[in-house]
This record gives C-alpha cells, sequence and structure tokens, in this order.
C-alpha cells in the first residue's frame, strides 16, 4: 500500500470521527442516568431542562442520543468488519484457487450481487430475529457479497502480474499467495472502500432500527431513536432531529475519510515531479538553454523510491514550434523523460531537476496549476484502444478538457470537437462523435486522440510512440498528420520512438537517449546525412532497415541494405557501471576510461572515443 499523504479533508474528517468515538465511550458515564430516568412530562418541547425535548417516557431526548453513539458505533464498526473480512477474503481466495472453483466462487458472487444488500439483510434479520447481534449479523452478512465482488475486481488484476505467475511457478501455497501477493497490492483501495462502507453500514443499521427489526427496547441505536421520534414529527420535530443529526454527520464524515484516503492514496500523486528533499542527488544547472526555450529540461533524474536512477542528469530543450525527438533502445527512458515532463509518472516514480520548466511554468512543484497543465500539454498514447474509456462515446471524451478546465459546454464544445476531428482528417466526424471507440478502427482511434490533444490548443504535444501499434500505411498517414499539425499551427512537440528513422523523418533535432542517459544531440539533417558521432547514434541507422534500389520495371527489391545488430544487452537500472553504460557494446571502447569515468556532454555528444577521435577498426 503507497504511503498516505495527510490532507486537511482527511484531517479534518478523522478528527471529526474521532471526536465521536470519544463522545461514544463517555457518554454512558455521564448521561446514562438522565437518558433513563422517567421524566414529569412526556413530549416536552425543547426547554433549558431538556435541549431537544423529552420522549413519550419523560426522557432526555438529547441524553439518549448521546449515549446511543456507543452502541451505534460499535454495531456499525462489528458489521463493517464483518463485510469487509468476509467479503474480501471470499474476493481474493478465488483468485488463489483452480480454475474450476474460480469459475464458480465468481458465479456466486455475482448471483449474490444480484440482490440488493438491503433486501439480503432483511432477509437474514428475518431468519436471526432482532437485537444488536442479529442486526449486525445481518447487515455485515448482506454487505459482504459487494465487497467479493470489488475485491475480484482489484485481484484479478493483480493476480495477471508476472510476479504473481511468477510466485505460481515455485510453488508458493495458496495462502501465502493471497496474504504475501494479493492482499498487500490492493490494501490501499480496499481501507478507501472499507471507509466508505462504514457509512452505507451505518445508514442501513439504523434503517433495520427504525423499521422495527433491528435494535429493540431497553437498547437503543440512533435509528430506534430516530423511529420514536417519527411518531412526534408534526408536534415535535426537535425529537427527531438528534438522531437524525447524529446519523447525517458520522456518514458525511466517514465518506470525507474515504474520499481523503483516495486522494492520499492516489497513484499520480507519487507521479508527480518535485523540487524539495529529492530522494536523490540532483546535480546543478548545466544545460544552456536559449531564452526563447518553450521547454527547458536541466539535469532531470526519476528514480524509484529505493533511490535507483531510471532516468539520470537528462537536459534538453524544445523550441517554440519545433519537434524535437527522443529516440532509443526500450528502456533508454525516453518514455519517462517524456512523462515527467506531462506529469504523468508511474506510480512509485518521483522526478526531481535542476530546471524543468514549460515557458513560465514551473513543473517540478506541486502547485503548478492544474488548468493550465490540462490546456497547454497535450498527450498522445501509444495504443489508442486502452486509452479511451470504452463505456463513453468520443465526443463526450473529447470534450472533457473543454467543459472541467475552459467551461465550454453543450453545443459549443461538440462543435469545437467536429471541428478537431475535422482538422485530423476524420471523415464524417458528426456522427463519429456519437460513437464508441470500439466503432472506430485503430488508425481512427489514434487521429481521435490527436484531436483529444490539440482541442484545447496546447503548446506542446508529448507523443509517446503514437505510431507503434499502426501498421506501415496508417503510420505514414499519422506522421504526416502530426507534421502538419506542427506546421500549420506552430505547436511544439516531444516525439517519441524507438525507429531512428521514422525520428530523422519527423523531427527537426534529435536527443539519442541510452541507458537513461543522453549521448548524443544531434540535428535531423545531419542524422539524415550520415553525420552522426556517437558510435551508439551510429549502431541504430546502421540497424534501421533500408531498401537501396528497386526494379522498375518489376517493383520488386533488388538489393537489400545488410541489416546490423547491436551486440549484447543494455544494463539494467541497478547494474549501470559508473562510466559509460554502453562501453560493453561499444566498437570503439578506450580501456582504462570508458569503463571507469562518466563521458561528460561535451560538443552535443557524451563519448570519451568522440573526444580523441578514435575510429572503429
Amino acid at each position: 500500500m503507497r504511503r498516505a499523504r495527510w490532507n486537511a479533508p482527511l484531517v479534518v474528517a478523522l478528527t471529526g470521527l474521532g471526536l465521536i468515538a470519544l463522545l461514544g465511550i463517555v457518554a454512558p458515564f455521564l448521561w446514562e442516568e438522565r437518558a433513563t430516568a422517567l421524566g414529569g412530562s412526556a413530549r416536552a418541547h425543547p426547554s433549558g431542562a431538556h435541549w431537544l425535548g423529552t420522549d413519550a417516557l419523560g426522557r432526555d431526548v438529547l441524553a439518549r442520543t448521546l449515549v446511543a453513539t456507543r452502541l451505534t458505533l460499535e454495531m456499525t464498526l462489528a458489521a463493517t468488519a464483518l463485510a469487509a473480512v468476509a467479503g474480501s477474503l471470499l474476493g481474493t481466495v478465488v483468485w488463489v484457487s483452480g480454475r474450476r472453483v474460480r469459475e464458480l466462487g465468481l458465479r456466486l458472487i455475482d448471483v449474490m450481487i444480484s440482490y440488493p444488500a438491503l433486501i439480503l439483510a432483511l432477509v437474514i434479520a428475518t431468519v436471526l430475529g432482532t437485537g444488536p447481534t442479529a442486526s449486525l449479523l445481518a447487515i455485515g452478512l448482506g454487505g459482504a457479497p459487494a465487497f467479493a465482488r470489488l475485491t475480484a475486481n482489484m485481484a484479478a488484476s493483480v493476480a495477471q502480474r508476472d510476479f504473481v505467475t511468477q510466485a505460481r511457478l515455485m510453488g508458493v501455497p495458496p495462502f501465502r499467495l493471497l496474504a504475501r501477493h494479493l492482499l498487500p497490492n490492493i490494501s490501499g483501495p480496499l481501507l478507501v472502500l472499507v471507509s466508505v462502507a462504514f457509512a452505507n453500514v451505518l445508514v442501513a443499521l439504523s434503517g433495520l432500527s427504525f423499521l422495527g427489526v433491528g435494535v429493540q427496547s431497553p437498547d437503543y441505536d440512533w435509528g430506534a431513536l430516530l423511529n420514536s421520534g417519527l411518531e412526534s414529527l408534526y408536534t415535535n420535530p426537535a425529537e427527531a432531529i438528534g438522531p437524525a443529526v447524529a446519523i447525517t454527520v458520522t456518514g458525511v464524515l466517514a465518506g470525507f475519510v474515504g474520499d481523503g484516503l483516495a486522494t492520499a492514496l492516489d497513484p499520480r500523486a507519487g507521479g508527480t515531479t518535485a523540487r524539495a528533499r529529492p530522494a536523490v542527488e540532483v546535480a546543478a544547472r548545466s544545460h544552456r538553454t536559449p531564452a526563447d526555450a518553450l521547454v527547458t529540461v536541466d539535469n532531470l533524474v526519476v528514480a524509484l523510491p529505493d533511490g535507483t536512477r531510471l532516468v539520470d542528469d537528462v537536459s534538453f530543450h524544445v523550441m517554440p514550434g519545433e519537434i524535437l525527438g527522443l529516440v532509443g533502445e526500450s528502456g533508454s527512458g525516453k518514455s519517462l523523460t517524456a512523462m515527467s515532463v506531462a506529469r504523468i509518472l508511474p506510480e512509485g516514480l518521483s522526478a526531481h531537476a535542476a530546471e524543468l520548466t514549460l515557458d513560465d511554468l514551473d513543473l517540478t512543484g506541486s502547485e503548478a496549476d492544474p488548468r493550465r497543465l490540462a490546456t497547454e500539454i497535450g498527450i498522445v498514447f501509444q495504443d489508442p484502444s486502452a486509452s479511451f474509456n470504452p463505456a463513453l462515446k468520443v465526443g463526450g471524451q473529447l470534450t472533457e478538457t473543454l467543459r472541467v478546465h475552459q467551461g465550454v459546454r453543450g453545443g459549443k464544445a461538440r462543435g469545437r470537437a467536429v471541428e478537431a476531428l475535422e482538422q485530423v482528417r476524420i471523415e464524417n466526424p458528426a456522427r463519429v462523435v456519437k460513437q464508441y471507440p470500439h466503432e472506430l478502427s485503430g488508425g481512427m482511434r489514434q487521429r481521435a486522440m490527436i484531436a483529444a490533444a490539440i482541442l484545447p490548443g496546447p503548446r506542446l504535444i508529448v507523443a509517446d510512440e503514437p505510431t507503434t501499434a499502426l501498421d506501415v500505411t496508417v503510420q505514414a498517414e499519422v506522421l504526416d498528420l502530426l507534421k502538419d499539425i506542427n506546421s500549420t499551427r506552430g505547436t511544439s512537440m516531444l516525439f517519441i520512438s524507438h525507429d531512428i528513422g521514422v525520428i530523422g523523418t519527423v523531427c527537426h533535432r534529435i536527443v539519442v537517449m541510452y541507458a537513461g542517459r543522453v549521448v548524443e544531440e544531434l540535428s535531423a539533417a545531419d542524422l539524415r546525412a550520415g553525420r552522426a558521432r556517437h558510435p551508439y547514434t551510429k549502431a541504430l541507422l546502421a540497424a534501421s532497415p533500408r531498401l537501396q534500389g528497386m526494379d522498375a520495371d518489376t517493383d520488386t527489391v533488388v538489393e537489400r541494405a545488410p541489416l546490423a545488430t547491436i551486440p549484447g544487452r543494455p544494463p539494467a537500472p541497478a547494474d549501470r557501471p559508473a562510466g559509460c553504460a554502453f562501453a560493453d557494446r561499444c566498437p570503439v571502447v578506450l580501456d582504462g576510461l570508458c569503463g571507469t569515468e562518466r563521458p561528460p556532454m561535451a560538443d552535443a555528444v557524451a563519448c570519451h572515443a568522440v573526444r580523441q577521435e578514435v575510429q572503429p577498426a
């Protein structure tokens, strides 16, 4: 579970619930006698002696409401714990069991969840009878199916991960798999669910007592007091105010606890950049950036919680109207670098930099305006089918930023969405906005995503492998579309790809990354002309397929350039050497230097051999 970051609503709600719990402890000692004493005046109106009046037997309503706090909270806590434990065990056990048991368990959960929890509780209460114990058992067991369904959904995503598969292959027993791998990975959302369920259980228990099938005299909880006050609602409404307010305030505070925990445990909260108290040491500002640069990235570090650097002292800039390409093998850190600029790092990663700005907007602090981020940075993801919500129509998803951050709604927002779809060359855009994502082809979904990115009028578009999931013909169309947007709208772009051929075609300037570091920066013209200097950049060019000749009559390949490969693999982040990370794969490695001393970035290239002008043998 992620470590929660305290926020004001969470603190206020927990404080309020703490005070109510304290009241539940001390109230019976202070007001029990007053709550049970028979007075001389039944159904008395509020007065100085009885602030909320008296009930039918002349007992003080306020005192009874305060004393009822203990029984109400005890029943609510017990029923919530029962529902959470029973439901969570059922929902997780099915995913560590065999296939047949899992299928049977999931079907059983589906059947139970088809009945409303309160109906199940009423049936159980009818069987068990009345009273506090029967009530909490009825509500707890009635609420278990909802916990089971939600827990099963969360456990399903964890059960598919590689580390669970590996544990199964290692022969880890099912319940150890449950305790060690499943439950810890869903504990955060589960805690939020328990907080919200507390409020629902409170209302359900009060509902049973209000209906007369819950707590019975001489015991009483808030629901029973509310039932008693209903009899004099028109003559003395104050009698119902006490328990009604108690139920409402406690339920609302519990809901706020759930919301506060959801915010505190939000994975996106851990993926933002921060300048204060970095987990790893960040180098001082070193990159020379033009004064009119739109984006400045200086000594960016992206690290795991243990301090392992995935991106290490990366520096570059993006000029207005420029397409800057980030290229490198998988694991080079190019996507993490781009996501740091967009402030959408994956859970558990932190980013720190000497400077990370978009024009005058500081991207390293938590105070960055979300509205400005949403409107000035557009993002085109790699897989459009996974980036659109399948349950919502395309038009509603395209206009979300306009509605939330720019206040544009209704027909005007829809009109701008249609206009954006026209700009990305989608036929019949008025029909497309009414369709669901699955009704579009892969190319149309990617175009729709580009439309969503340009709709708010961003100054920067981050395109993360935007053509990887598309076929070759559609790739060319999408690349042409991105270049057209750049030329007609003047939108700067940060273009990420592992294909150096695509990078050289689309971008104005290229930053080559290897093992989380920048190894070379050069213009697209130099790249196309073969004037790359770093051995890794040259190796990428050599490994890029190229056709050298075509037969004009048969339109067939007559000669194919030999396809080179780069020997070895990039080092894992935790195993990167102190020297050059490419040394073990480099054809011009310098013994005694490359393996021990990290090459500095000098004259747009970080390579000892280039500085000494060493040529491969």
